[in-house]
């Protein structure tokens, strides 16, 4: 589990985060009183969350789980890093954190929904999931072919974590 919080990952698909959406996207967007895309990745949604604009406006419950998401996934060193990819590696982090503390998809969805407000379907999750270890098992085998005997034991043992 270290080994997926602390490996840089590599160029990985992060399709998933276009299918991650604000839970009661209406009522945040009524509330804030500007409209802003379902999507909790999109450039507008992210801007508006991570400038904290209209904040105020949210009742406490939404907006302490808005804030606790700008701030696990959106509070980058350079503000520039808010549209190279930074939150959504971040996001897949902690997908891939939650499998490998035991979670499947379904759980998984449920976290992130209490967590953040933030919703995806669970066979997003689980296609996700999958591609992960595929994309490790690959690793794993091309150390083996490159004689990275270290390598492929550390991409063994992050996809044991995300297999369970």
């Amino acid at each position: 589990m270290a080994l997926l919080r602390t490996a840089r990952l590599p160029e990985v698909d992060v399709a998933i985060t276009d299918k991650v959406y604000l839970k009661n996207h209406r009522q945040i967007a009524s509330q804030l009183e500007v409209s802003i895309p379902k999507g909790a990745f999109k450039g507008a949604t992210m801007e508006v969350l991570y400038s904290g604009e209209g904040m105020a406006k949210l009742d406490d419950a939404t907006r302490d789980r808005l804030l606790d998401f700008a701030e696990d996934f959106l509070d980058c060193a350079d503000p520039d890093d808010l549209y190279t990819g930074y939150p959504e590696r971040q996001f897949v982090r902690y997908l891939l954190d939650l499998r490998a503390q035991g979670l499947g998809p379904d759980a998984i969805v449920d976290v992130m929904s209490d967590e953040y407000m933030l919703y995806a379907y669970p066979g997003d999750v689980r296609s996700f999931l999958d591609g992960a270890i595929r994309t490790l098992e690959a690793v794993e085998a091309l150390a083996d072919v490159e004689g990275d005997a270290e390598m492929a034991r550390r991409a063994a043992e992050a996809r044991g974590a995300l297999e369970g």
